[in-house]
């Protein structure tokens, strides 16, 4: 069975739920990730994909878009999962971070770091704590 799936958040749009206990450390989810070389940004910001991008590379230069369910996390600045970027497997690898529960919500935090609370490019609102 699939340890996660996608569900409608009622607040923030789509969002990856548990679909099972997932333990602190477990690798829950690999993504392989298709990457777009830094030349294709100027299009790729003017399409919908912009908000679903990873950076990726040599000082991350690069854009990676995350297959599976790697682009559909929601952002959190006190996340429960985090995101390793996987250079040789070409893949962006998700981690709990804390136990998290049966249908709870993984978020992460866009920053990379979950201690990170730069300001992302979007209002983050009363969101998921």
């Amino acid at each position: 069975m699939n340890p996660i799936y996608v569900r409608n958040t009622d607040k923030y749009g789509r969002g990856i739920y548990a679909a099972r206990d997932i333990k602190t450390g477990e690798l829950f989810e690999v993504s392989p990730v298709l990457i777009s070389p830094q030349n294709e940004w100027e299009y790729l910001e003017k399409t919908v994909l912009v908000d679903y991008c990873f950076t990726w590379g040599k000082n991350y230069k690069q854009t990676a878009i995350a297959l599976g369910y790697g682009s559909l996390f929601n952002h959190s600045y006190t996340p429960n999962a985090v995101f390793v970027y996987n250079v040789e497997n070409l893949s962006i690898d998700f981690y709990a971070i804390t136990n998290i529960s049966r249908n709870e919500e993984i978020t992460i935090n866009y920053n990379c770091d979950p201690e990170d609370k730069s300001a992302v490019w979007f209002e983050v609102i009363d969101y998921i704590t």
